[in-house]
This record gives structure tokens, C-alpha cells and sequence, in this order.
């Protein structure tokens, strides 16, 4: 991306309608995300046109612009752009009546999932890193066997994992426009010592009620589903609240009613009901894997850039995280990871080697040493593979191809970090010394598969300067002026 920030900043906001039609906007690790007042002032072709910008992404009422690893940086300047509180306000909705429809309740869960989860993917990172390092430290022999640092290595590491349903509800706080600090005291219910220990004796049979009614036994620790579902519904319970309560009673009264109405509401209806949902698709999930085995990791590896691009991909979040936490290790979808995103990099690379445009060679570089190195993907497959469409079918391919070698290995991993060079050892099992074989077999694999198929499908170069009478292919493939076909 360009280093002038602030003028590719600039030009992004005012393609989308000015400050004035942003109401929220955050980032993931590639992509600035806008709520917009209004979707139909966008300029999508002088979007897409941005020097800097990878791809856009529109759905419903959000426009998400692809902008790569230095995404920190862009949204850092468009907020310098827009009116004071839109930072704070990420959960925000566009102006206007909502169309209620199967469509658009589906994308707003998807949204609320996606808003609420991405916050907290550093953390969950880091701290499955930090288990992973004690697992590694512990492996070598450098510390022995229950070693107080080896202890607090992995205290530090399930810190995230444990308080989950806490960070959830910080998060969720946000994005649904509630109290953030009693969300937290909610959340907290479910973690507190005390309440733990009465689901341990709840689960062994003891009868555990609040005022007549009883409790099910639910492990919450762990968690994403419940808290989210809980903060959802504190944000309409707090509204109520607010408009039954006095105005001299607001500041004791407000918050003891919601707090009293919305934990018991927690621990007896929303809370089970959002493990079972949890629990249903974690069981969907890998029932698939079970049925299909390797098979299953295939497909994965093959549709996942396409599951990328429509942010899906952020659906299998809470399961990876829950099955990580409960089994030490996720075996389906971050294994289909490896082939799919060192893919989208060796595919890149062959881009690279046949372009004649310098600049697209240079975006192809730095793309393919995004995906292969970090694990990050997006760079190589808005700015190369999707713009240039064949290669995107070569990376599918291979995706197939390496998700099958991945999952005949067994892989499976013990973290979530993107997978690449540099994460690659979150697959590697003490009790199989052959994974770290595997892993790099696949790896390799995906690179060279990828990159060869590339350079046999060929793909539509882009000319150096494009004018309006630059011509491009046509449906039955002939190439016009202003094309170049790369074989």
C-alpha cells in the first residue's frame, strides 16, 4: 500500500459518501469495516480505484475495503477524518428503518459475530502462542515437567481462553451500544468461583435452584455463544430500565434493576440455550469431519479464500477456540488453513515471475510474502488471485490438494494464528514427531502446486497504463488491445 496514509485515507472516505455517511467504522487485521447511513452514495468504481485499496466488500449497510497488513495505520487516519465519538461507537447502525428478512437477519447475526469476535482475535492469539511456547519449552526438556514457569507460562496463555466469556461481553458491549462495565459484571457471574463450583455439584446431581426455579449445569469458561446472546439482550433490557426508572433514582436504581434482571435471566435460559447453540455447531462441524475425514479437510482447504471473501470464514471462530480449549488441538479447519493460504502466496509469486507491469509485481511480492510468511492472506487474494481471477482458480486447486495431504497426516493444531512460516509450529505434536514432516510437506506443496498451475492457466495481465479505450478479454477468451494474456 502507499505510504501517504493520510491521502489514500482521504480519497476513501469521501468514495464512500464523506465523513458525514459513516456511522461506525473499525479493522480487522486487513480490512477497515464502515457502517454507512446511507449504501447507495458510494462511488464503488473510484473505491476499488484507490491506489492502496485491495478489493471492496459490500453487504447490506457495510462496506469493508481491503487494505492488507498495514491496516492499523489507514484506519488511524480516518479517523483523524471523521466526528469525534465514531471511534467509540463501532456497534453503531445506519439511519433508517431496517428491512426485516431472512437475508438480513442472517447478515446481521453474521455482523454481530464477526463485530464481537474480531476485537479479540490478538488475544486469543497471543495467548494460545504462549501455551504453545510452554508446550514446546516443556517438549525440549528445558523445563521440567510441572516447573512453576512452565505453571504460569500456561496461566498467562489460558488467560484469554478463560475469561472468554468477560472479553466477549466487553466486545458484544460495543458492538450492541450497552453498558460495557455491567456487561463485564454479568460475564463475570458466570466465571466467579463460587458459581463454577455450584455447576460442578449441579453436573454431579445436586439440585441447585435460584428463588424456586432450577439451574442447568453449564460449564461457562471457554465460551463465546452465551455471553454474546447475554449482552445482546442487556442492551434492550437496559433501554426498559431506563425508561421505567425515576430520574433521581437513575444512578442506584437503573443499574441494581438490570443487573437483577438480566443474571438470573443469564444463568437460567440464555446461558444454556447459547451452549447448546455453541455445542450444535461445534457438533455439525466436526460430524462432517468424522463422516468424511480427510476428505472433509480437502474441501475446506479448496473453498476456503471463498469463504474469505464473503467474511464467513469468522463463523468457525467460536468453534475453533472452543475446541481448542476443551481438547488441546483443532483438527479440521485451521489444518485446510495451510494449503489454502501458502497457496494464495505461491500463486502470488508466479504472478510475480510472469508480469510485466512493475507494480503489479510488486503487490504480488508483497502479497506473496504476507500469505506465505505471516499466514495473511487477504493481500494475495484481493490484490492478485480475485483481480486476476485464474489464479484463483489455481489456488482452489491446490487448496484441495494440500488439505487432503493435511488431513491423510493428521494434522491438527494447538493454536489459531494464521497459518504460515512463522506459526507453522503451532502443528507440531510431541507425540508425533512425523507432524513436523507433514507440516512442511504441505507446506512446500502448496507453494509449488500453486505455483506452477499458475503459470499453466495463464492469466489476463494488467497493462502498465489503462485508458478508457483499453480494451479487455472477451467472453469467448480473445484477448483485444490493451490486454495481455500471460502464458
Amino acid at each position: 500500500m502507499s505510504q501517504n496514509f493520510m491521502a489514500v485515507s482521504k480519497s476513501i472516505v469521501e468514495a464512500i459518501g464523506g465523513p458525514g455517511n459513516v456511522a461506525a467504522v473499525t479493522h480487522c487485521m486487513t480490512r477497515l469495516r464502515f457502517v454507512l447511513n446511507d449504501d447507495s452514495v458510494v462511488d464503488s468504481v473510484r473505491l476499488k480505484s484507490i491506489k492502496g485499496v485491495m478489493g471492496v466488500v459490500r453487504n447490506e449497510n457495510q462496506c469493508q475495503v481491503i487494505i492488507g497488513n498495514n491496516v492499523s495505520r489507514a484506519y488511524a487516519e480516518v479517523l483523524k477524518l471523521l466526528p469525534a465519538g465514531i471511534a467509540a461507537a463501532q456497534g453503531a447502525s445506519p439511519t433508517g428503518k431496517a428491512r426485516i428478512s431472512l437475508k438480513q437477519i442472517g447478515a446481521g447475526i453474521l455482523d454481530a459475530l464477526i463485530g464481537t469476535m474480531s476485537p479479540l482475535i490478538p488475544a486469543i492469539i497471543g495467548g494460545s502462542m504462549v501455551k504453545l511456547l510452554a508446550m514446546i519449552l516443556n517438549m525440549t526438556g528445558i523445563f521440567a515437567p510441572g516447573a512453576t514457569t512452565l505453571i504460569i507460562l500456561n496461566v498467562i496463555g489460558d488467560g484469554a481462553f478463560f475469561f472468554l466469556p468477560v472479553m466477549v461481553a466487553a466486545s458484544a458491549a460495543v458492538k450492541f451500544r450497552t453498558n460495557m462495565s455491567l456487561a463485564i459484571a454479568i460475564a463475570g457471574v458466570l466465571v466467579h468461583p463460587n458459581f463454577i463450583d455450584l455447576m460442578a455439584k449441579a453436573a454431579q446431581g445436586q439440585q441447585v435452584e435460584f428463588i424456586g426455579f432450577g439451574i442447568t449445569a453449564v460449564k461457562y469458561t471457554y465460551t463465546v455463544i452465551p455471553a454474546l446472546c447475554m449482552t445482546w439482550l442487556l442492551s434492550y433490557i437496559e433501554k426498559w430500565v431506563d425508561q421505567i426508572t425515576p430520574a433521581v433514582t437513575k444512578n442506584f436504581l437503573k443499574p441494581m434493576l438490570i443487573v437483577l434482571i438480566a443474571a438470573p435471566i443469564a444463568i437460567m435460559f440464555i446461558g444454556p440455550l447459547g451452549i447448546w447453540i455453541g455445542s450444535g455447531i461445534s457438533a455439525l462441524v466436526y460430524t462432517v469431519h468424522s463422516y468424511l475425514g480427510w476428505l472433509s479437510v480437502a474441501i475446506m482447504g479448496a473453498i476456503w479464500p471463498l469463504l474469505v471473501m464473503t467474511g464467513m470464514h469468522r463463523v468457525f471462530t467460536p468453534t475453533i477456540i472452543q475446541t481448542i480449549a476443551e481438547t488441546g488441538k483443532e483438527g479440521m479447519v485451521m489444518p485446510s488453513e495451510i494449503g489454502a493460504n501458502l497457496s494464495l502466496g505461491g500463486s502470488s509469486l508466479a504472478v510475480a515471475w510472469r508480469t510485466k507491469n512493475p507494480e503489479l509485481r510488486q503487490t504480488a511480492l508483497a502479497a506473496a510474502a504476507s500469505a506465505i510468511i505471516a499466514g495473511i492472506s487477504e493481500p494475495a487474494l484481493y490484490g492478485v488471485a480475485l483481480r486476476l481471477k485464474r489464479p484463483l482458480i489455481a489456488c482452489l486447486i491446490s487448496g484441495f490438494i494440500c488439505g487432503a495431504i493435511a488431513g491423510i497426516g493428521g494434522l491438527a493444531s494447538h493454536s489459531m494464528a494464521s497459518p504460515g512460516l512463522f506459526t507453522s509450529v503451532q502443528f507440531f505434536d510431541p507425540a508425533n514427531p512425523m507432524s513436523i514432516v507433514w507440516v512442511f510437506a504441505v507446506m512446500v506443496l502448496a507453494v509449488v502446486i500453486s505455483f506452477f498451475t499458475t503459470l499453466l492457466l495463464g492469466f489476463e495481465d494488467i497493462p502498465l497504463e489503462k485508458t478508457e479505450s483499453d480494451s479487455v478479454a472477451t467472453p469467448s477468451g480473445d484477448v483485444l488491445p490493451g490486454a495481455v494474456k500471460v502464458n
